[in-house]
């Protein structure tokens, strides 16, 4: 069975069983939809319809995206299980579609929508193969990634837009690993667009420090730290870059 490079948070050289790499994230990426299940529930019938942090879109909105991401994560496990091709989405316009008419629906179907979604990419995480898991499968945005990877797109998912659902969860309450991960998944992501300035990311994780260079110009990179919270919410455009230090630049939008 083929091994990956990558320890905790991406920084050892260790090489290990995707399968054992898969089940570290899976794990990640069901303690992160238990904690976006509780808060969804504590959304009342008028919450639903509220703004979300998102524009122009309401909370229902987000909790549909998020029950459609899951099933179109759910997909690519099974084109890595199968080897036939089976994207995220038939399209981008049938996604959004899905989610114009899904965002109205009421809270006890919307919440039923998520934790269905919810469980059935758990479902396809816990019985794929482990020789699948270094397959390669193409997002919805056209990239190629390892099947071990999409646990990885869909942690930042439910974080990202759990923030988003304004419900009181921020990115310092996003724990190690994960947001290690997560930055590390958002600066790789920036650094394959020609549209990002030249920037030195460096961030403060108590016990270590890390930096990543995103791709730009040959000028001098502008440079920012900070701790893991605030820049992963600035790097997402969530946030200002109040509590970072250094040049911030204006990023294009990360979606």
């Amino acid at each position: 069975m083929a091994d990956i490079a990558l320890g905790a948070g991406g920084r050892s050289n260790t090489r290990r069983p995707a399968a054992q790499y898969a089940a570290q994230v899976l794990a990640a990426v069901e303690r992160a939809t238990l904690r976006l299940v509780d808060a969804a529930e504590e959304i009342d019938e008028l919450g639903v319809r509220a703004p979300s942090l998102l524009p122009d879109w309401t909370r229902g909105h987000v909790l549909t995206h998020l029950a459609r991401n899951a099933d179109g994560c759910a997909n690519l496990l099974r084109w890595a299980r199968t080897g036939i091709e089976h994207p995220m989405y038939t399209s981008a316009a049938d996604r959004d579609a899905a989610i114009e008419e899904g965002a109205t629906r009421s809270r006890h179907l919307l919440l039923e929508d998520l934790r269905a979604a919810s469980d059935r990419l758990t479902h396809a995480a816990r019985t794929l193969p482990d020789t699948a898991w270094t397959a390669e499968v193409v997002t919805a945005p056209g990239d190629p990634v390892p099947a071990h990877h999409v646990l990885r797109l869909r942690l930042l998912e439910v974080w990202a837009h759990l923030v988003d659902l304004d419900v009181g969860v921020g990115f310092t309450d996003i724990p190690m690993p994960d947001v290690e991960w997560l930055l590390e998944d958002t600066a790789q992501w920036f650094g394959g667009r020609q549209d990002v300035p030249a920037l030195s990311v460096e961030v403060d994780f108590g016990d270590h420090r890390r930096q990543w260079e995103l791709r730009g110009t040959t000028s001098r990179p502008a440079a920012v730290r900070g701790e893991p919270g605030p820049m992963l919410g600035w790097l997402l455009g969530r946030t200002g870059a109040d509590e970072l230090e250094g040049e911030a630049p204006e990023l294009p939008p990360w979606r």
